[in-house]
């Protein structure tokens, strides 16, 4: 399972949303987090949540079981480690 932690604040919204967009992806909360999951890899594309680099750049909070293999300008993949 992939996962990614993304604190709930206002900005980080909308990536939260890009994601949920996708069938397999799931999205919990964990305190003040919002923990995004998959069973395979997970991909935003950066364009699509309308976020500034410096909120892109910040977003993530921790990974659970997963590593960052894209985060660029174009788009953030999370794989399963």
């Amino acid at each position: 399972m992939t996962a990614v932690l993304m604190l709930d604040v206002p900005e980080n919204r909308p990536i939260v949303a890009v994601a949920a967009d996708v069938d397999t992806v799931t999205v919990d909360r964990v305190g003040p987090y919002f923990k995004v999951s998959a069973p395979g890899p997970i991909v935003i594309d950066r364009r699509a949540t309308g976020c500034r680099h410096a909120v892109w750049y910040s977003s993530v909070a921790g990974l659970l079981n997963s590593r960052i293999t894209q985060w660029d300008k174009d788009a953030m993949r999370l794989e399963e480690r």
